[in-house]
């Protein structure tokens, strides 16, 4: 959003990841190893990671990985790596702050690719990746046998098996879903993660070795995940309170008089580079923020920080890496201990920027990763149709990378409306048959990842959102179990300007905080 108008609400969780396998390292050759490993794989694209281990006498100041990519299969953005390419082949160096490797110890970049192939003659340091130069080897691995269940969740499956033999040397194992993703892992033991609840899922394992010869599949086994558990309710409705803009109301007040518990406080900027503060001005702790975030949390309330809007200099664009975007998100999670957050992609320096769209969600991935329980919301701009083609873009993205999103949000404002309410439930459920399409979900679960974030009242380009229609919204919402439901902003919803675009009233008939009354009832 903008202070213009932006949007967005506020945070449900149900989540339902991307696939992931996570293993555990397996036993490497002696000295200086790289192997290679897909932590996810979608079938037109996958996750690479590299773990480079250093197994010989004296510890390495700097490290040099080379392979050649199979046709069909290429790289695209990358991590704690320089990467260069030549045609297929690819030179992988030690970033500034990873070089040195302790004895014993290990360093890992990732990247991701399109295509199904893996990595071939690869090379550490100018040595093969194995420890030692690889002969000649038509013969693959025995077949992994004793594929066994050892835990389940709502949304993961654990493997154990036990390990094959090979006459030169197994580098690592595909565990493979029936009818999904195929993901390589290092050692015998494997975590599936974002499964669908109470679904019963049939996996199989293959070793591989290091000339690329791949054994027979393993026998099947069989489990079925738990039933899912319902988020819990109270921040799923949370308007957009923004006090660098218009005429911001008492939070506390309004919480009284609508019953509201959760507000969505726009905008975390970026200050100084990559460092992140409200407004990209005021003190992210000690200043007015912090003080309006303790009376909201003193009356019973909590809130989701918005990072990002229609304006202003954003995080995405000036934090250089996936990780210390990351890292930027921690220092608000850490401050205010957050329970979501809120990232609002716009414009041509985030929206439309791929790399930027990217660095954010592979940060969104880190978030999930180092925070267990954190909701993560994304707000985009939308077509009447639906999500536009960046919008698509960053939803199969989502999927590529893993980024586990929580709620995708649309804006449907200011997209040519002259009826607000068909016009928003169409794009919507277009956005649902979007994710549903894209995560393989079903329709109840696609809902529950989708959200609305409207305007209240007149939009910039005099769109008309009325309390009625408002309501019909919400009832829209709340009978199809959409993860979200909030608009821009608290700070305009109030009545006297009938017919004005302003920041501190509505421009339609209404009641005091009637839109946010609505919104309570979510």
């Amino acid at each position: 959003m903008k202070p213009r108008m932006g949007a967005l609400l506020a945070a449900s969780a149900l989540a339902m990841g991307s696939l992931l396998v996570v293993g555990a390292p397996a036993s490497a050759a002696a000295g200086v190893t790289a192997t290679f490993a897909k932590p996810q794989d979608w079938g037109s694209g996958f996750e690479g990671k590299f773990t480079i281990t250093n197994g010989g006498t004296t510890a390495l100041s700097s490290w040099k990985v080379e392979f050649d990519l199979p046709a069909g299969t290429t790289l695209g953005s990358y991590w704690d790596a320089i990467i260069t390419k030549d045609g297929s082949h690819v030179t992988a160096t030690n970033r500034e702050y990873n070089g040195g490797i302790a004895v014993g110890a290990n360093r890992t970049f990732g990247f991701v690719g399109t295509g199904s192939g893996v990595p071939q003659n690869c090379k550490i340091n100018g040595a093969s990746c194995a420890g030692g130069e690889i002969p000649n080897d038509p013969t693959p691995p025995s077949v992994p046998t004793g594929l066994t269940v050892t835990g389940k969740s709502s949304s993961s499956v654990s493997l154990s098996w036990t390990a094959s033999t090979d006459n030169v040397g197994v580098t690592g194992y595909d565990v493979t879903v029936a009818g999904g993703a195929t993901t390589t892992v290092p050692g015998t033991t494997a975590t599936v993660n974002g499964l669908n609840p109470d679904t019963s899922y049939s996996f199989t394992v293959k070793a591989r070795d290091a000339a690329g010869n791949v054994s027979g599949a393993s026998t099947a086994v069989t489990a079925k995940t738990d039933p899912g558990t319902t988020p819990p309710p109270g921040n799923r409705g949370a308007p957009y309170l923004y006090l660098g803009w218009g005429n911001p109301p008492s939070p506390a007040s309004v919480m009284n008089a609508t019953g509201i518990k959760w507000f969505t406080m726009a905008f975390i900027l970026a200050q100084n580079g990559c460092n992140p503060s409200w407004d990209g001005q005021r003190p992210l702790t000690g200043g007015n923020d912090a003080n309006v975030i303790n009376q909201i949390r003193a009356a019973g309330g909590d809130i989701i920080p918005s990072f990002g809007g229609w304006s202003g200099n954003k995080l995405g664009p000036n934090c250089s890496t996936a990780q210390a975007l990351a890292g930027a998100y921690q220092k608000v999670i850490d401050a205010y201990k957050l329970k979501a957050i809120d990232i609002d992609i716009e414009n041509t320096d985030e929206f439309e920027n791929a790399t930027v769209a990217d660095r954010i969600l592979e940060a969104l991935k880190i978030v999930k990763q180092n925070n267990p329980g954190i909701q993560t919301i994304v707000t985009i701009p939308t077509l009447k149709t639906g999500p536009n083609s960046h919008g698509n873009r960053l939803i199969e993205r989502s999927k590529a990378i893993g980024s586990n999103i929580d709620v995708f949000t649309l804006m449907p404002f200011d997209f040519g409306s002259t009826d607000i309410r068909t016009d928003t439930i169409n794009a919507v459920t277009a956005l649902k048959d979007k994710l549903k399409s894209t995560f393989g979900w079903t329709d109840a679960q696609a809902w529950a990842h989708s959200g609305i974030s409207g305007m209240n009242g007149l939009s910039d380009q005099k769109e008309v959102t009325t309390p009625q229609t408002w309501t019909a919204l919400r009832d829209f919402a709340k009978s199809n179990g959409l993860g979200r439901f909030t608009y821009w902003a608290l700070n305009r919803d109030r009545g006297g300007c009938d017919g004005q675009v302003s920041g501190s009233c509505s421009g339609v008939p209404q009641q005091e905080w009637e839109f946010t009354r609505i919104t309570a009832g979510f």
